[in-house]
């Protein structure tokens, strides 16, 4: 297996990952959703905004994970895991948590001082985030489970509130997601 940065001459494949995987899991309309998102993040997200990641095994992606910038009115440099997707046929092995933490060592390389997500916190911390509220960081969206807010700080132990108003790309504009 081998990871690395996606390419956009990817992203019908990985939109096809996206929407496969999440029909599995979560019906079709819900993979139909996600395979949009991930696509209207690689077609529509400014290049400086995103990073992408896959896993490939046999010449075939198998593994897919985007983090894309979340602003914020003072200056920190963050940005939003979401999605993430692993072939069906390949989940439980630890395929996603090496893609998580290869795209995270990335991003800490690049400067990025904060990760955030949105999603199971027993699957995500075992990939460093720990859950926290609106109070100390608010999401761009009201959070239909706000258990699943988590955030990992990498350059510290704790996560600093954040005051104000938090805003995502365009792709993640949309309440139903959230």
């Amino acid at each position: 297996m081998r990871l690395s940065s996606y390419k956009p001459t990817n992203a019908e494949e990985i939109k096809h990952l996206f929407t496969r995987v999440f029909s599995d899991s979560e019906g079709d309309s819900e993979g139909l959703l996600i395979g949009n998102l991930a696509y209207d993040l690689m077609t529509e997200t400014d290049d400086n905004d995103l990073y992408g990641f896959i896993t490939i095994d046999d010449k075939k992606i198998i593994g897919s994970i985007f983090f894309s910038r979340l602003k914020f009115e003072n200056e920190v440099n963050a940005f939003l895991l979401s999605p993430v997707a692993i072939h069906t046929q390949h989940q439980g092995k630890g395929i996603g948590q090496d893609l998580i933490n290869f795209g995270i060592s990335h991003l800490k390389e690049n400067g990025v001082t904060l990760i955030f997500t949105y999603g199971d916190p027993d699957y995500y911390s075992k990939v460093g985030f720990s859950p926290i509220t609106e109070k100390t960081v608010k999401a761009p969206f009201k959070l239909s489970q706000p258990e699943g807010w988590l955030a990992q700080s990498l350059v510290s132990d704790e996560i600093e509130p954040i005051t104000g108003n938090s805003y995502c790309v365009e792709a993640f504009n949309r309440p139903e997601i959230w």
